[in-house]
């Protein structure tokens, strides 16, 4: 009777997940193409607006140009580009003196020293924002590529639906088939904040600092990088500081239109996510445990029960493959094959493993260090935006 109820429950919990998911990704589509014959009205809104498009890069010398170049060739808006160099070693700022000596578009600020009481990272975008002259603020990474037309259609939708945020989901192409799996796990687990801000949910928010586009005024409103000094996921807590002034948000799965070049392999993703899955759960240690010892814990059993020859444990099984369901959605809309959501199920004892590995080694640490600069946990976790 014991393992009858522990299987059923578990079965249960399992296919919630997989039922919510499915529900939630109905809201959870690609950003739409442009509109093929756009009314009036929208022409002369489009011929108003100018985005600034902001990068934060540190010892970005292999990948900037491109990146860069890809943002000249945005059409159907006109763009400005600043570049804040944050005190970078290599060539970063050579590399960006050259564009902007080909198109004046593009311009620099650098940062030398950072200033007591600011993450690197969001010092350079406050630069960056500062900076900014367009009635849009792009913020994205210096290693992302953006498709020619992705702002504009951006753009397109805020105008639609009276947004004042639109943001993507990073776009990866996995080497591995662990990372194919860990990508649509993650982009599951993200299945209820894409859907709670595109349905107006209240308290719902969303950010992705591969492509955060965000209305200057709302930026400003809500406080922007200068209440986020010391957050190390300054993306999504500017999502919940524009939910908190009251502004929509609009969110999208990237692939295709944000090629992002980091978390190709599983190994790399625990790496990439090392600083970020702590701050996660707010520096939470004890819900961190919970989350990395508990989760694995609980997909040991489910996957073991069905060697208990029972209904509920095969039942209980099952229930971890009903994940593959809402995993092969999200793979036809990225348009990648099925193995990947296939893996997917089994790939999310990794995700919760991630957390415990991101608590542990920031604990002993004491801090985090970021960008070549330690910052200590005692401040990470007073002046992170909860």
């Amino acid at each position: 009777m014991v393992l009858t109820l522990l299987f059923g429950g578990i079965a249960l919990v399992f296919a919630g997940m997989a039922a919510s998911a499915c529900f939630n990704l109905r809201w959870a589509h690609r950003l739409p193409p442009l509109p093929s014959s756009p009314s009036p009205g929208d022409a002369k809104v489009e011929s108003s607006v100018r985005c600034s498009v902001v990068i934060a890069a540190r010892d970005e010398a292999v990948r900037i140009e491109r990146t860069v170049r890809h943002l000249l060739a945005q059409i159907d808006v006109p763009i400005d580009i600043i570049v804040v160099d944050d005190r970078s070693t290599d060539q970063t700022p050579d590399v960006v003196r050259r564009l902007m000596a080909e198109d004046s578009r593009v311009s620099m600020k650098r940062v030398d020293m950072l200033p007591a009481g600011w993450l690197g990272k969001c010092y350079a975008c406050h630069v960056g924002a500062e900076a900014a002259t367009g009635n849009w603020i792009l913020f994205t990474d210096a290693d992302c590529w953006l498709k020619p037309d992705v702002i504009a259609r951006a753009l397109a939708v805020s105008r639609r639906d009276s947004a004042d945020h639109v943001t993507l989901t990073p776009g990866v192409l996995p080497e591995t088939l662990g990372a194919e799996g860990w990508h649509l796990a993650f982009l599951l687990s993200l299945a209820n904040w894409i859907s709670g801000v595109n349905r107006d949910r209240r308290g719902a928010h969303l950010g992705m600092g591969a492509f955060n586009l965000v209305r200057a005024d709302a930026y400003r409103e809500c406080g922007g990088y200068e209440a986020l000094r010391l957050t190390v996921l300054d993306d999504v807590k500017l999502g919940l500081l524009l939910a908190r002034a009251g502004r929509r948000t609009r969110a999208f799965l990237g692939t295709g239109d944000v090629e992002c070049h980091w978390g190709t392999t599983m190994r790399h993703m625990i790496d990439v996510m090392e600083k970020n899955y702590f701050a996660a759960v707010d520096f939470n240690l004890p819900l961190a445990i919970a989350i990395g010892i508990g989760g694995p814990l609980l997909w040991l059993t489910a996957l073991l029960a069905p060697l208990s020859g029972t209904p509920a444990g095969v039942a209980a099984g099952l229930g971890v493959l009903s994940l593959i369901a809402p995993a092969s959605l999200i793979a036809r809309r990225l348009g990648w094959g099925l193995r990947g959501a296939i893996a997917a199920p089994f790939v999310y004892p990794v995700l919760c493993y991630s957390v415990l590995n991101s608590a542990v080694k920031t604990v002993l640490r004491g801090g985090v260090r970021w960008r070549d600069t330690f910052y200590p946990l005692k401040d990470l976790r007073a002046g992170t935006v909860r």
